[in-house]
């Protein structure tokens, strides 16, 4: 049974209200979780040199539909695709086409799948072949940073412990976090309250509580923290053409801190890249 409470008044957000899951409803998430996080995992073979970001498109469309799930993004607000697929200095929202991916280059995969009326939203960076030390680099501290972002999630702290704790890794390893794009609220909507700052300050923004439920997204780039979003409406690209990189999980908030709903069934966090 989902109910709700007040959210302070938080950056980018207005005054809302935050539904609170019960158990039932995290069950339900971590169905669209695994189902999402399984589908990232199968995804790991396919990426390589010469493979279009449609046929990764068509793969999602097809994994979802061999298992009784609905593309979130599919016909989402005007968008034609089942996943977004974000290339080198694209920061998100990227379009799949059938342009063939090419050794060095580093890919964010988006998805999410529709479960019984819950929405799994997961994303992971996929190299392309070897990787420059730099794109290497990126990778780690990125999902370095969303790991440090679940980590503050826990009943007590707010939503700016958690922008916190990214931003200051981040910056620490001269990397910036992209403020234009944020993490959302997720659950029976795709996009919920509250928002998600991957920065901010230490006891500021929203109160986290038991029951809540959000994704942690941080995109980071190489650069400086600019972007721009393209004629298309969608493509999100950094201004100085630096790479930029993405990782996402959906986490519920527990008694004891906070559980993730996307962790990927065979341990491949970090796709072709070393796990530790």
């Amino acid at each position: 049974m989902v109910s709700y409470i007040d959210a302070a008044e938080a950056p980018l957000k207005n005054t809302g209200q935050v539904r609170l899951y019960g158990p039932e409803d995290f069950e339900g998430m971590r169905r669209a979780g695994r189902l999402t996080a399984a589908c990232l995992d199968e995804l790991t073979d396919l990426v390589k040199p010469g493979v279009t970001t449609q046929e990764i498109n068509d793969f999602v469309y097809k994994f979802g539909m061999d298992n009784n799930a609905l593309p979130a993004t599919l016909n989402y607000r005007g968008y034609t695709k089942s996943t977004c697929t974000s290339v080198n200095h694209v920061v998100c929202h990227g379009i799949p086409n059938n342009k063939a991916l090419r050794e060095g280059d580093i890919v964010n995969i988006d998805v999410t799948y529709i479960v019984d009326g819950w929405h799994g939203d997961s994303s992971r960076m996929y190299p392309v072949g070897p990787l420059k030390r730099a794109a290497e680099r990126l990778i780690d501290v990125t999902y370095e940073s969303l790991m440090r972002g679940i980590e503050a999630a826990r009943p007590g702290n707010t939503t700016g412990d958690i922008g916190a704790a990214i931003q200051t890794f981040v910056e620490a390893q001269r990397c910036s976090v992209v403020r234009d794009f944020c993490g959302h609220g997720v659950g029976l909507l795709f996009h919920d309250t509250p928002n998600i700052l991957h920065y901010g300050r230490p006891g500021e923004g929203v109160e986290l509580k038991p029951g809540m439920i959000f994704t942690i997204e941080p995109m980071v780039n190489l650069g400086r923290p600019h972007v721009k979003v393209l004629s298309d409406g969608w493509t999100a690209v950094t201004r100085d053409r630096s790479l930029s990189a993405q990782f996402e999980h959906s986490v519920g908030i527990t008694a004891e801190g906070c559980e993730i709903f996307t962790l990927s069934p065979k341990g491949l966090h970090k796709p072709g890249l070393p796990n530790d």
